[in-house]
């Protein structure tokens, strides 16, 4: 159902007497606004909302669902930018605290650099917006998605993508759009649109989809294991979606007046340019591509075939008879290359280093390489190589969340790494860009239904993935050697998780799937379709589609290829390691948990942490204390049996009661002038009366004791008041009959 409401303001009514004898200013009109409501699905109503808010951006729209709120903007440059040969699209999404009544952490209290969440959001809509674009449109395009007010129930992520289509669509930007993003999750299974909180997490997918009213162009998510036919279900529901999405799109641009005016101009290479480099340059490109396939010769083979093509056309000018550019050349040699190595692909079959379109590239791997870290794994896959390695922690190496939409801490975690060296250049390291923090989070979410709950491996857990090559699929690689050192590591994971990258070329007639796809063929193909899993079905994958019109059975033909392709991975791996291993590294920590009563949490800590830091330090342990449930889990880190034990048997007397007539052998901890008051138990001192320390009379207490000795006592009282009475008299009589 879809509704257009016009808010306009009315200055027919009266006006009114001011309640003060001071005159009052008159309210402020309201400009008018567009609102378009869709229920896409039962019970949830989503609106978007355009020409009262940003109205110096070329678009801004605001997109709302429950009380969640997202406003989005589209500004365009009128000029291209001078010397850019590629689209400067810039997209941010940031999530300000204010949205959920909330005040940031730390000194500055203001929001710092954008979350891993933020990048990740930011980088979907990037994907889904940037294929749109007309090649050769180099005029700067920045679009801004600012949550202003967030719901526990509705994520903010999928709003982000409609209202920036919706404000493009409103600029008149030169998109072949609108498109619209949704969720899609199963509940007992039950496919979702856009769940809540509480029914993601009830949830055994999790999707992010992009598309238009005729097709898909981005996929990303994760999954529990499902069948490739599940997918294919979910994803039908999500474009049903998001067709009822695109057309309230055109609805509210039309209602609010139509789109802008937009004048711009592109810059590609003339056709005619294209088909003389042709007849000069096939045959060359041919050749070179079905030679002897490395990586670097490849490359430096294609320059040198522009630079040839280039020299004939060019003669001793600068430019050609009909004005073109070296650049210009060299340009259209580019365009050759990818005519030549789609034309093989789709007629004979033939692949840049002669794989056949189902083939696997060679892999070689090499468990327990690191000695002195956790776990460790190389996965080499053709030119591409990751190492990974895993470090494990305690409940304090958590990765703190303070987002708006999340406080949940993080006990597993992996890092990308891509340094400019695994492809062959010489650069700066930096911070990691959006790239690696989006391939890291796949490679992650890969994982995650795999990896055991904290309650049967009580570690927190970090990846570390190391790019040593990239030809291809990088991030694929990295689930494979992620998933090895895990198990490397004894870390009890419920299967092995491979993952693999898939591609696609079609002129409309001819179709043809590849798998496993270099870099190259990423380039000049029309599909990546990266997908992970274990033996079991798919835990997670990312997929974006350049053409319009993917059939459902292509989709699921790249699927059932890509299953076949996983399992062969995994029997790889299993050729080194098969299954964790049973026994941890010796350099990592050994965790012991054990349950108290929640009453004793701040007895075992103690005030300002005296307690639990005294324990730490006597016993050379590290110890965490958490509520959960009602009970407290205390988790104790420890490089020996012994001083675990040693930990352990301290915590138990401290939840333990005192018992009258029980012996036990403390510290004295002070000397006063009628007695000494001596620690039985952590943080449970009793008094030694100077009448029981010793036989007849007692003149002087530091006569008999001094502070730190530790010696037997027996309980004689528990008083009411919870105070101790000792004894040091019955031992003496022991030792003395002893004697």
């Amino acid at each position: 159902m879809q509704n257009t409401v016009d808010l306009t303001s009315s200055n027919d009514e009266p006006a009114q007497e001011p309640t003060s004898a001071s005159p009052q200013p008159a309210p402020s009109a309201s400009p008018e606004a567009t609102i378009e409501t869709v229920e896409f699905t039962e019970g949830q109503a989503l609106s978007m909302e355009t020409g009262r808010l940003a109205k110096q951006a070329n678009g801004a729209v605001m997109v709302r669902q429950g009380d969640t709120m997202v406003l989005c903007t589209a500004t365009l440059d009128d000029e291209p930018r001078e010397g850019k040969h590629f689209f400067p699209l810039t997209v941010d999404y940031r999530e300000k605290f204010a949205a959920a009544g909330k005040i940031p952490g730390g000194f500055i209290k203001r929001e710092g650099r954008p979350t891993d969440k933020e990048t990740l959001t930011a980088r979907l809509v990037d994907r889904a917006i940037r294929p749109l674009f007309p090649d050769g449109f180099y005029n700067s395009t920045h679009v801004v998605c600012f949550v202003y007010s967030a719901d526990d129930d509705h994520d903010a992520d999928v709003l982000a993508g409609l209202g920036a289509s919706a404000a493009l669509l409103k600029a008149g930007a030169p998109y072949d759009g609108p498109f619209a993003e949704v969720r899609v999750g199963r509940v007992n299974g039950e496919v979702l649109v856009n769940p809540t909180f509480e029914q993601r997490e009830r949830s055994d997918l999790d999707l992010v989809v992009a598309g238009k009213e005729d097709e898909l162009t981005m996929v990303e998510g994760e999954m529990d294991e499902i069948r490739e036919e599940e997918m294919v279900e979910a994803l039908d529901t999500a474009h049903e979606a998001i067709k009822k999405l695109c057309r309230a799109q055109h609805d509210l641009v039309e209602n609010a007046g139509g789109p802008g005016d937009y004048e711009y101009e592109t810059f590609t290479t003339p056709d005619a340019l294209v088909d003389q480099v042709r007849d000069v340059a096939w045959d060359r490109m041919k050749s070179h591509i079905q030679g002897p396939y490395e990586k670097d010769r490849f490359y430096e083979g294609v320059s040198h075939i522009k630079d040839e093509v280039a020299d004939e056309m060019l003669g001793e000018s600068d430019e050609t008879d009909d004005g073109y550019t070296r650049d210009q050349i060299r340009d259209a040699v580019g365009e050759i290359e990818s005519e030549v190595l789609r034309e093989l692909i789709l007629r004979d079959g033939e692949r840049l280093d002669g794989r056949g379109p189902e083939d696997v590239r060679d892999i070689w791997t090499e468990a327990g390489y690191l000695p002195r870290v956790h776990g460790s794994a190389i996965f080499t896959r053709g030119e591409t190589q990751v190492m990974s390695s895993v470090a494990l922690g305690t409940g304090q190496d958590a990765q703190p969340v303070d987002e708006i939409f999340d406080e949940e801490d993080n006990n597993f975690f992996l890092h990308y790494r891509f340094p400019p060296f695994c492809v062959g250049e010489a650069g700066f390291l930096r911070g990691p860009k959006r790239r690696e923090i989006g391939h890291g989070l796949l490679a992650q979410r890969a994982l995650e239904p795999v990896v055991p709950s904290q309650s049967e491996f009580p570690y927190t857990m970090r990846l570390n993935a190391e790019v040593l090559e990239s030809n291809g699929s990088s991030s694929m690689a990295s689930v494979c050697s992620g998933s090895m050192a895990m198990m490397d590591g004894g870390v009890p994971i419920e299967r092995p998780v491979a993952g693999v990258a898939m591609g696609l070329v079609t002129d409309g007639e001819r179709t043809q799937i590849l798998t496993d796809i270099l870099g190259t063929e990423d380039h000049v193909g029309d599909m990546d379709f990266k997908i992970t899993g274990t033996s079991e079905g798919i835990t997670a994958c990312q997929m974006d589609i350049k053409i319009a019109g993917l059939p459902r059975e292509t989709m699921l033909q790249a699927l059932e290829q890509a299953r076949a392709a996983r399992e062969h991975i995994l029997g790889k791996m299993e050729q080194t390691i098969g299954t964790p291993r049973e026994e941890m590294s010796a350099h990592a920590p050994r965790l012991t948990r054990v349950t108290i009563d929640a009453d004793y949490i701040g007895d075992v800590i103690g005030p300002g942490g005296k307690v639990i830091k005294g324990m730490q330090k006597e016993t050379n342990t590290e110890i965490t204390v958490e509520e959960e449930g009602g009970v407290g889990n205390v988790t104790v880190a420890a490089t020996n049996q012994r001083d675990a034990e040693a930990a352990l048997e301290q915590i138990k007397q401290i939840v333990a009661e005192p018992e009258e007539g029980a012996t036990y052998e403390g510290t004295v901890r002070k000397i006063v002038g009628f007695g000494a008051f001596v620690e039985i138990m952590p943080g449970k001192d009793g008094l030694l009366h100077i009448s029981e320390i010793a036989h007849g009379y007692v003149e002087e207490v530091e006569d008999h004791l001094a502070v730190g000795d530790r010696i037997k006592v027996k309980l004689l009282e528990v008083r009411g008041d919870g105070k101790l009475r000792l004894s040091r008299i019955p031992f003496l009589e022991e030792d003395e009959q002893e004697g």
